[in-house]
């Protein structure tokens, strides 16, 4: 079960329209949990919309009543069944903070892994590549409408699920989140751990790689203690990356429990973290940095910065603290 951070995401979403725009085969097939995401949403401070195409003939009277009673709080737009769907939602109003597409499945690479976030230009640069793999045809074309109303200033976010049981709460309260976010505006930060509230979550990442086999674990105590030694990555203000700084030497520093929320996987948040670290870490005297790591993605996200394989002799007695792991070293002293 995913954590919810409430508060935290909730800040975000106060006093905000969020439009839910679903066909009308996935509003009768998923009504009930439908209608208790979005009073879930209504009861966190968010405006609401939903955005349906159900014809308005005489079968459909009494599920369109229910949906009036069951969401007294939340606007209804019935959206004509000969209209195109995706075009009437995208032009439902010039600007919109953000929208929600409830499809049979979200977006997903050629290998068959979920596309959690992504901008409008890797939108447009990978629909070559998953483009045939888009079940609804008339969906693939609403994406290009969807890059332009982003790139246009008209639109926050875009989030592409498959409609399901809290997928709405979990795309929108979760660190993982539940579907594919399309956005362009994300606000990087790279800073101290702050709060109780940014050490669970540091504690949650942690735990999804420590169950992976790649991280040692580190209990919340730990967390709560040495809080100063830890730097995380904020997105939108909820922390999304960390990374723990353990003093080696005068010189050196390693970097610790580095780790990325699956969400934003591939989104160079990674970079992002290890560069900014470093240049910290710069700023404080350290010219040496080494991790210890046997994790694929770290391996490869660190020869890609420069660091060098390798168990140097000087660092000999933290090799032989994890005799097993890979060491990556890289020197940034200056060459005499």
């Amino acid at each position: 079960m995913p954590r919810l951070y409430l508060k935290e995401y909730a800040r975000a979403l106060a006093g905000r329209q969020v439009f839910i725009a679903c066909r009308e085969g996935i509003l009768r097939d998923h009504f009930q949990e439908i209608i208790t995401d979005i009073k879930f949403l209504a009861r966190h401070g968010a405006g609401t919309t939903l955005l349906h195409n159900m014809p308005n003939r005489f079968a459909n009277q009494k599920l369109t009543t229910r949906l009036e009673n069951r969401l007294p709080a939340t606007a209804i737009v019935r959206v004509p069944p000969e209209n195109d769907f995706y075009d009437a939602v995208l032009n439902h109003q010039e600007s919109m903070f953000k929208v929600i597409f409830l499809e049979r499945r979200y977006l997903i690479d050629r290998q068959a892994n979920k596309i959690n976030a992504i901008t409008t230009g890797r939108v447009r640069e990978s629909l070559e590549d998953f483009g045939d793999l888009i079940a609804n045809v008339n969906f693939k074309g609403a994406l290009a409408c969807i890059c332009h109303k982003i790139e246009a200033g008209q639109c926050d976010r875009v989030h592409i699920l498959a409609a399901g049981k809290n997928v709405i709460k979990h795309e929108l309260f979760t660190v993982e989140g539940a579907g594919t976010l399309i956005a362009n505006n994300f606000q990087e930060a790279f800073r101290q751990v702050q709060t109780d509230e940014e050490v669970a979550i540091v504690h949650r990442i942690l735990e999804m790689y420590r169950r992976s086999g790649f991280l040692k674990p580190r209990t919340k105590a730990y967390l709560n203690k040495n809080r100063h030694r830890f730097y995380v990555t904020a997105i939108d203000g909820i922390v999304v990356g960390c990374v723990e700084q353990i003093v080696i030497d005068a010189k050196t520093v390693e970097l610790g429990a580095l780790a990325i929320s699956t969400r934003f996987r591939n989104q160079r948040v990674g970079v992002h973290t290890v560069k900014s670290f470093m240049s910290l870490m710069k700023m404080q005297g350290y010219t040496r940095f080494i991790s210890l790591t046997n994790n694929p993605r770290l391996e490869a996200l660190y020869s890609q910065l420069g660091f060098v394989q390798e168990s140097r002799p000087e660092y000999r007695f933290r090799q032989a603290q994890s005799p097993n792991v890979k060491m990556f070293c890289r020197i940034d002293e200056p060459v005499a």
